[in-house]
């Protein structure tokens, strides 16, 4: 599977990224972590080597690198194609079947669509739809990663939202934003729901948005070690529902 998972902030996004890669990975599948947040919080998470997570600096901070890839060091014309492949293996953190890739995401003014550092980014992106690897890409919370279209090489959408009418307008707000980009498919994972008929309230209010799985209320669950403790492991539970429904089917 190839997914991209996004949301408003808050809403548990990196943690249930964090589970659905750990999942994968304890089955001794390969998979490629990619952090697409600005906080760079998905090693963590994960809970990677810490002496390695240091040493790691996200992609969109090598400026130099990427506006030479882009062919940009001359000039204000640059290449939208750039070659990216060796990017991936120079770059990634490697943790037993999984690997990790910090990429980062163009925050300030100006940094969006027409920029070198952002064109070798998208073409990382779709290089990744090529490798042999599950894909989950932790996107910066927010809208402003689908404006740029940094997301439409991904097979899907995962997109996590809280039962709250803020985070449920979010969700209405990026599918509409995935259908302009003609993403593949964009569906939902409800986080801290409290009951069967809150999810099937929820349900109703996203169609025609398929609701992919619920995640109850875990109010103990860790920023790190998600899985790894007593307090998740019904956090655990539901995510391997979610895990299993993702892969029987195919995604990506």
């Amino acid at each position: 599977m190839k997914v991209a998972v996004a949301g408003k902030g808050g809403v548990g996004k990196t943690s249930i990224s964090a589970g659905l890669i750990l999942l994968l990975a304890e089955r001794g599948e390969p998979v490629l972590a990619v952090d697409a947040d600005s906080n760079n919080c998905l090693g963590y998470a994960l809970v990677l080597p810490e002496e390695q997570l240091r040493e790691v600096r996200p992609l969109v901070e090598m400026r130099e690198l990427l506006s030479e890839r882009a062919g940009a060091t001359q000039g204000p014309i640059f290449n939208l194609n750039p070659q990216v492949a060796d990017l991936i293996e120079r770059f990634s953190l490697r943790h037993n079947s999984l690997r990790l890739l910090v990429m980062g995401t163009i925050g300030e003014g100006g940094g969006g669509c027409a920029c070198p550092e952002n064109a070798v980014l998208r073409a990382l992106l779709r290089e990744l739809v090529d490798l042999p690897e599950h894909i989950v890409v932790d996107m910066e919370a927010g809208l402003e990663h689908l404006g740029r279209g940094t997301v439409q090489a991904m097979d899907e959408l995962l997109v996590v939202t809280l039962p709250t009418p803020a985070a449920l307008r979010t969700v209405q707000r990026i599918a509409r934003l995935a259908a302009d980009l003609r993403m593949k498919r964009v569906r939902v994972i409800a986080n801290q729901v409290r009951s069967a008929d809150q999810a099937d309230e929820m349900r109703e209010e996203l169609a025609p948005l398929e609701l992919v799985g619920t995640i109850g209320m875990h109010p103990d669950l860790p920023t790190e070690a998600i899985l790894g403790s007593s307090a998740g492991a019904g956090f655990r539970r539901e995510l391997e529902v979610i895990v299993e429904r993702l892969t029987a089917e195919g995604s990506g």
